[in-house]
C-alpha cells in the first residue's frame, strides 16, 4: 500500500489581523495564528498600518514597512515571539 503525502508550502497566501490576533494562512491551506502581543510593533500599530503588508523572502515572509517589522513562516511555525528589547541590547 502506497502512502499519498502532500508536499508542504510553507508560503504566505494571505495575514489577517485583529486587535489582538495575527492569523497567516499558507499556500498548503494551514493556518497559524499568534498572539499581537507577541510582536510589540505590530501590537502597537493601527489596523490601517497592520493592513499594510506584502509578501517577501520568496513567499516565505511578511514586510509591515509602515512599522518595519518582518516575520518569517518558519518562525511563525516554531511559535518564535520576536525578542524582547533588552534581550536585543548588547553590552
Amino acid at each position: 500500500m502506497s502512502i499519498l503525502a502532500l508536499a508542504a508550502d510553507e508560503r504566505v497566501a494571505e495575514v489577517e489581523t485583529t486587535e489582538d490576533e495575527l492569523s497567516v494562512r499558507l499556500m498548503d491551506g494551514r493556518t497559524i495564528s499568534v498572539p499581537l502581543v507577541w510582536y510589540p510593533r505590530l501590537l502597537n500599530a493601527t489596523a490601517e498600518q497592520r493592513k499594510n503588508w506584502r509578501i517577501s523572502g520568496g513567499g516565505y515572509g511578511i514586510h509591515w514597512e509602515d512599522v518595519d517589522e518582518d516575520l518569517s513562516t518558519e518562525g511563525l511555525l516554531r511559535g518564535a515571539p520576536a525578542p524582547s528589547p533588552s534581550a536585543a541590547k548588547v553590552f
